[in-house]
């Protein structure tokens, strides 16, 4: 299993990192995997010593995606490495909230440069070896791509945007049988959304509107990119899996006038 995972160092794609190769290695396949990041550090270096402690190869890769010459480099370097691509997961994403009309041109383009764009040229880079492999990609959207909520600034946008891009691939790439999904994280604990989970008071009131009445953690998100980039999802394409504990399930049964169980 030969991956590249951007947004690799911590949180989702940390655990996507450690899960691809736990499992490659469960199934008798060596796991080769290109940990990506911003820029090198010691998150990163972690990831790719745990990798090798259990067996399996992993380089540490480093760019901005919000550059547009960094995701073919990195797509280049993996495969120089490796020898091909089975699987790309585009984990990588910035979020900023804020009112849409506060926003700058400048806002904007950064948050779909690194949420929207990188992905995509992530995917242009590795067609053609996922082609040859017959492979799988992943890209992680949002809860929020799917849910609009007031004061997410692009954020929004771009996840929605980046959920029809898979989505669009997914119908383009599968005569070459090359898979495509996305996965769509409702609350989870990362470093991103650290601080506001430190908060005992936020963090209840979050876990009591989630039918699961918990906060997601990473290797939640994990376990699923995992499934949908290995065999075991061998008929599954263009699907968008939110993995929210049924917090956007619920929504639907506080709608007014809906019919309830207990009508």
């Amino acid at each position: 299993m030969r991956a590249l995972v951007s947004g690799g160092t911590s949180g989702i794609g940390a655990s996507t990192c450690l899960r691809i190769a736990e499992a490659a290695l469960a199934r008798g396949v060596h796991p080769m995997i290109a940990v990506c990041g911003h820029e090198s550090n010691s998150s990163q270096e972690r990831v790719v010593r745990s990798i090798q402690s259990m067996g399996g190869t992993a380089i540490a890769l480093a760019g901005d995606l919000g550059d547009p010459d960094v995701p073919s480099r990195l797509v280049e370097a993996a495969v120089a490495e490796f020898g091909g691509l089975d699987a790309l997961v585009a984990n990588a994403g910035i979020a900023s909230p804020a009112a849409i009309c506060d926003l700058s041109v400048e806002d904007w383009d950064s948050m779909f440069s690194v949420n929207l764009r990188g992905p995509w040229l992530l995917a242009k880079a590795s067609y053609p070896h996922l082609r040859q492999s017959r492979g799988t990609a992943c890209f992680t959207s949002s809860m929020s791509g799917q849910l609009p909520h007031a004061g997410s600034g692009a954020y929004s946008p771009s996840k929605a945007a980046l959920t029809m891009l898979a989505q669009t691939l997914a119908l383009e790439w599968a005569p070459d049988g090359i898979r495509v999904n996305v996965v769509s994280p409702g609350m989870t604990h990362t470093r991103m959304t650290g601080k506001m989970y430190a908060d005992p008071q936020i963090k209840k009131a979050r876990e009591d509107i989630i039918p699961l009445a918990r906060i997601g953690d990473p290797m939640d998100i994990a376990n699923v990119i995992e499934f949908l980039v290995s065999p075991l999802s061998g008929y599954v394409t263009g699907q968008d899996i939110c993995v929210d504990g049924g917090f956007s399930k619920s929504i639907l049964s506080h709608i007014p006038g809906r019919p309830s169980s207990k009508s």
